[in-house]
């Protein structure tokens, strides 16, 4: 690890935790009607648009992280590649949390910097490894959007045309890391990645 890329590091962690990340693709809600919604409904759709928007700074971290410790150049630039797409996710649940009314959970610089330090550890163990703990956080992801889905107002179409983008964008990811010779993680660590985020997903829902 250079100091180039320590400092680069930092630098890409201050921007997303200032909330200036940008997308480089359309917004998928760009054009659609924004329908009227009940004060619940508006506020529960906040919370789950808040706990996106914190998954994707966890996204981040992690690929942030992994890209640092893969030892193969290919592997290291789908991380790059991976965390530039995820970017635009974070650029489009911050625009929809302001278009709610609504603000960024308050605990992100916390879950950015336990996600980090899981990436790191993720990658210690080798490329395989690394895009192991890849497929599978990606099909944890891929389940909570779905879920997701279900969970938002029926009206609310911007927000679930967002979701449903970021959905697609996961399951690639995932695909790509298992077609890059991913391994299969122990399912000790499958069952803790997936209580770490159910916490975050009750943390962020509400802080």
């Amino acid at each position: 690890m250079t100091t180039d890329e320590l400092i680069t590091g930092f630098d890409r962690a201050l921007r997303t935790l200032a909330g200036t990340a940008s997308s480089q693709r359309p917004n998928p809600a760009a054009g659609l009607p924004e329908e009227t919604l009940t004060p619940e409904e508006r506020r529960h759709a906040g919370g789950l648009m808040r706990v996106n928007h914190t998954g994707e700074i966890c996204a981040q971290a992690l690929y942030q992280a992994q890209a640092l410790t893969a030892r193969n150049p290919d592997v290291r630039a789908r991380f790059v590649q991976a965390a530039r797409e995820e970017e635009d996710h974070l650029a489009w649940a911050q625009e929809r949390l302001a278009e709610l009314g609504d603000r960024v959970s308050y605990a992100n610089p916390f879950w950015y910097a336990g996600s980090f330090t899981i990436g790191l550890f993720a990658g210690i163990g080798g490329d395989r490894g690394n895009l192991g703990f890849v497929v599978e956080t990606e099909r944890q992801v891929e389940e909570h959007l779905t879920d997701h889905m279900d969970r938002l107002p029926p009206a609310d179409a911007r927000s679930r045309a967002i979701v449903a983008g970021m959905r697609d964008d996961e399951a690639r990811h995932g695909a790509a890391a298992r077609e890059a010779g991913a391994g299969e993680l122990p399912l000790p660590v499958r069952a803790l990645m997936r209580a770490t985020a159910k916490l975050m997903t009750l943390t962020a829902y509400r802080f």
